[in-house]
């Protein structure tokens, strides 16, 4: 039975006529699946789904979405998000085998991050920050998981500082960037392999409203602050005060990373 599935045309040039032709047939589209948005249940054969392909360097993994959640594109993500997505889906150590395997279903490691918008006070001033918690452990790229946390000693590799107290601004992180495009957050840019374009870190799924307070103090200082804590360290706290008072403890115990990045768009 034919799937309910909509491939773009980016989509189709990355993964051949063929292989677009077989997806819309329903042979190799799956009936049910995980929407790698809201990470809700899909059925492809019920409901209008999105095929999105996520690229890194090497490989190619091919995910499904509710078309309500996504429209169907393409995404550059770094290989080891890519490698890692398909270690946990999969338990596989890594992608071996073709260039560009064949498409599985899976979930870039990027799509765990949790990211929270807020205004911190700093030496008397209002900084507009991020907050980054992932919503598990992050694993090492190439090792197998379940031996620990990596994920502040792979940010501090990349260029974080290690917080201990919140009383200044911390260093700019060169080469990485916020994206804001008509007043609504869209990602975070790191360097590209090689010094080529940007990729995406952390791209939201939908724009993300912010404040008109928060987007203003990023005009000001052409700057957002991003803080990142291991999981469970923050938590989703529904007021400023609150956000402020989980980044103090997390720095107080050392699970709190920062950097200064510029502000991309408006």
């Amino acid at each position: 039975m034919p799937r309910m599935l909509d491939v773009s045309d980016d989509v189709r040039a990355e993964i051949g006529d063929e292989e677009a032709d077989r997806l819309l047939a329903g042979e190799n589209a799956p009936g049910s699946y995980d929407c790698t948005s809201c990470r809700t249940p899909g059925d492809s054969e019920q409901e209008r789904t999105s095929t999105v392909l996520f690229i890194g360097e090497e490989t190619a993994v091919l995910a499904f979405a509710h078309a309500t959640c996504l429209p169907s594109q393409v995404v550059q993500v770094t290989e080891e998000q890519l490698q890692g997505a398909v270690r946990s889906i999969t338990g596989q150590e890594s992608v071996t085998g073709h260039e560009r395997p064949g498409p599985a279903e899976a979930m870039p490691e990027q799509a765990v991050l949790g990211v929270t918008s807020g205004l911190v006070l700093l030496s008397g001033e209002l900084h507009p920050a991020l907050v980054v918690e992932p919503t598990g452990p992050i694993a090492r790229p190439g090792t197998a998981g379940g031996g620990g946390d990596d994920f502040l000693p792979l940010l501090i590799e990349q260029g974080f500082m290690p917080l201990p107290q919140l009383t200044e601004v911390p260093p700019v992180l060169h080469g990485w960037s916020v994206l804001l495009a008509m007043g609504q957050l869209h990602a975070v840019l790191q360097p590209g392999t090689g010094g080529g374009s940007p990729v995406a870190w952390w791209q939201a799924h939908q724009p993300l409203q912010v404040t008109d307070s928060w987007r203003q103090a990023a005009n000001k200082h052409q700057q957002v602050l991003l803080f990142a804590a291991p999981v469970g360290s923050i938590g989703r706290q529904p007021r400023e005060d609150l956000l402020r008072e989980a980044l103090d403890k997390a720095a107080a115990n050392g699970k709190l990373v920062a950097a200064a990045m510029p502000l991309a768009g408006t």
